[in-house]
């Protein structure tokens, strides 16, 4: 056995000179890998590039036109992030307002809030347009009682006081005839139907001034509806 220096490799391993480490083994094998991993991606770079036979099956049946197009249409209409996903739902939102706008000014019944839809409802709105109802005029018999009222002159502080107590007594009585006339109309128009809420929809309906009605009336004065 040879002594080696201090440091160096030990006798039998790197210092026969007639057999030296095989060095090429190594990086033959790493090279090799390599090799294979670049052949393999040209391949399928190259499967993907050639044209598929028309007639070679697909491994999948083909989806029908009237399917496809929805999906790629819904594909295409995806938010990509939250800034566009925030800015369609406010485009949404706007388009489902306008649609109700219009629809609270032409009566169409697809688009009308909840409160305002169904057949009951529309009927009881129609009941309370055909008609005059003395509470429509509250608004302006208001005005007139209160301008009567600043006058400084007891007399017509007086008839405005009157005309307060006449205006409230007439609404009450008012109301209350329609109210019974409608929830009889209703049982016998609508017996199957949830009529819940309906008398109390059109009484607060008579309040409003006609032209400031929302539906917008669809029935003319003095129409049955």
């Amino acid at each position: 056995m040879t002594t080696g220096v201090a440091g160096s490799f030990p006798s039998g391993l790197g210092s026969n000179p007639g057999h030296p480490l095989p060095l090429g083994f190594v990086f033959r094998s790493r090279a090799t890998k390599e090799e294979k991993a670049a052949v393999a991606d040209k391949a399928q770079l190259t499967d993907s590039k050639q044209i598929r036979d028309p007639q070679a099956p697909k491994g999948r049946p083909t989806p029908k036109r009237s399917a496809a197009q929805p999906q790629r249409r819904s594909v295409a209409n995806t938010p990509s992030t939250r800034k566009e996903a925030s800015k369609r739902q406010r485009d949404d939102r706007r388009a489902a307002l306008e649609r109700q706008r219009q629809a609270l000014a032409g009566g169409d019944e697809r688009y009308l809030p909840a409160r305002d839809k169904g057949p009951v409802r529309k009927y009881a709105r129609d009941f309370i347009d055909s008609r005059f109802n003395v509470a429509e005029f509250f608004l302006p018999m208001a005005v007139v009682i209160l301008v009567l009222s600043v006058v400084r002159v007891g007399a017509l502080q007086s008839i405005a006081l009157l005309l307060w107590l006449v205006v409230i007594v007439l609404i009450v009585l008012d109301a209350i005839l329609n109210g019974f006339r409608l929830k009889k109309q209703l049982a016998e128009r609508f017996p199957d139907h949830n009529r819940k809420g309906a008398v109390a929809y059109a009484l607060m309906r008579s309040l409003q001034m006609r032209r400031l009605r929302l539906p917008k009336p669809q029935v003319k004065r003095g129409e049955r509806p």
